[in-house]
């Protein structure tokens, strides 16, 4: 049983007595939270992560500029550098995998709407499309139509599970949400929630940031947090168990992700890669993008800031930047992968640091807010685990069909918001009603195609072939058209 005397031999070894030091003055449900707060935390593996990060701080001093080469060609496939056959022919492999119920999607839905302006999750935002369905609800069709394809190809489809990692923050509110609007129409069975762990705050000295007299500043341990929340939360026997073989990862913040998308599962399949990673071609030099490349013999992601704008700028002979693969947080993995990553390598994952301006407790007991950076949150990224990865797969994508981020809230000229994000669906979806032979009189026209009538454009000249569109249109599946008549 974990108690008061066991806290106090723990934190003293640790030098962290100050955890306790309003004891006398909390009432019995407070000593509770605090003494579930420091067991929960785990404090000898935190403060051995503070002792790496702070090694990490120092090794990122250096530029990798000399230490840097591309990824090898034929690692580096591209669908505009594909011929058509080659890209039906990944789809094919990429389709029978789902037909057959070994692939699987990880989504990353751990952020809270802060930066949007709200205070539910990310994933439940609408950003103003005609149909005014959120992130959830897109991503969620998304998968039901790739189970639609998959069963009209090979008869039949054995699933498409969905393992969706919350914070301690989006779990309840992501579970109600999904109940009260059915699953999206999907198998609840197939729909894992598992929550993130998190990591305390610390000043830059090394102590534990108390957030008030009996709670721990805490925050989530980043979306690399991935791997020990798969194993801990049993998640990954749960994988094993469907028989899941293949898993696409992804955050919930990218309003065009293609989920589960056939072309890519099935380029990284035919590479035999054990990682994949998408990208997109960064539009600059300076674009703030890590890119995927070689360090030192391992693949890596590195960060605009860790090389030095000569080598962002170098370019091939063909006017392509060198280091032109930008990540955008979308990878495979196979299962057997990711159990290696969660019970051999979790532990020498690389430590991020952000330093923050955090709220803390002084002598007094009094929450004081701080007017400069006062700690140090740590986190994980979950690119961090290229380096363990002997076969690696890159598949460039083009941007505006495949990435657009939502991040920020609506101000003029403002970038990654509901108004840009809004925008680049109306375009791709006019794209896609124009290659079935639909015409719009003008290109600023509203056009929303619902993700349960077409995946990536497909199904659609029936409605659009020949026919000319002068004010906003909205496809829907034949199921949206019965519910919306009323019958």
């Amino acid at each position: 049983m974990f108690d008061f005397d066991s806290a106090v031999l723990l934190l003293k070894k640790y030098d962290q007595e100050h955890i306790l030091r309003f004891w006398d003055k909390l009432d019995e449900k407070e000593k509770k939270i605090l003494l579930d707060d420091i067991h929960d935390i785990n404090i000898p593996e935190v403060i051995e992560m503070f002792r790496r990060t702070v090694e990490n701080i120092r090794a990122e001093q250096q530029k990798l500029d000399d230490k840097m080469n591309p990824i090898p060609a034929e690692l580096y496939g591209a669908v505009n550098r594909s011929p058509e056959e080659l890209l039906t022919k990944y789809e094919q492999i990429g389709l029978e995998q789902i037909s057959q119920g070994r692939v699987g999607v990880l989504l990353m839905a751990g952020g809270q709407g802060t930066r949007l302006g709200v205070s539910y999750p990310k994933g439940m935002y609408d950003i103003g499309l005609p149909s005014h369905k959120s992130l959830y609800r897109i991503q969620g069709e998304r998968i039901r139509r790739l189970i639609n394809i998959a069963s009209k190809k090979y008869g039949s489809c054995k699933g498409l599970p969905w393992f969706i990692m919350t914070s301690e923050h989006t779990m309840e509110p992501t579970r109600k949400y999904f109940k009260e609007n059915d699953f999206f129409g999907l198998n609840e069975s197939k729909i894992v929630f598992f929550e993130q762990y998190m990591l305390p705050a610390f000043t830059f000295d090394g102590k534990i940031i108390m957030e008030s007299t009996y709670k721990i500043s805490k925050s989530p341990d980043g979306n690399g947090g991935i791997y020990k929340a798969l194993r801990d939360r049993n998640v990954l026997d749960e994988i094993k168990k469907l028989g899941v073989q293949y898993l696409h990862a992804h955050s919930v913040d990218n309003i065009l992700v293609k989920v589960a998308d056939p072309i890519f599962i099935g380029y990284c399949i035919t590479k035999n890669a054990e990682c994949g990673a998408k990208v997109v071609e960064k539009a600059y030099p300076s674009e703030p993008l890590g890119v995927v490349c070689e360090v030192n013999g391992k693949f890596q992601v590195v960060e605009y800031s860790e090389i030095t704008e000569k080598t962002a700028e170098k370019q091939n002979p063909d006017g392509r930047l060198t280091f032109s693969a930008g990540n955008i947080c979308n990878h495979f993995f196979t299962t057997d992968f990711l159990t290696d990553i969660a019970h051999k390598y979790n532990s020498e994952l690389k430590l991020h640091i952000a330093k923050k301006k955090i709220s803390y407790v002084d002598g007094d007991g009094n929450v004081c807010k701080s007017e400069k950076p006062n700690g140090i949150k740590m986190e994980k990224f979950i690119f961090d685990v290229f380096e363990f990865c002997n076969r690696l797969a890159v598949w460039e994508v083009e941007r505006n069909e495949e990435f657009s981020a939502l991040k920020n809230a609506d101000i003029p000229n403002g970038k990654d918001n509901p108004k840009t994000a809004r925008l680049d669906v109306f375009s791709l979806h006019r794209k896609f009603v124009e290659k079935a032979g639909g015409k719009f009189v003008r290109d600023n026209i509203e056009c929303e195609i619902s993700p349960l009538l077409s995946y990536a454009g497909e199904s659609l000249r029936h409605l659009v072939d020949g026919k000319t569109f002068d004010s906003i249109l909205e496809l829907k599946s034949d199921e949206e058209m019965s519910t919306f008549n009323g019958n």
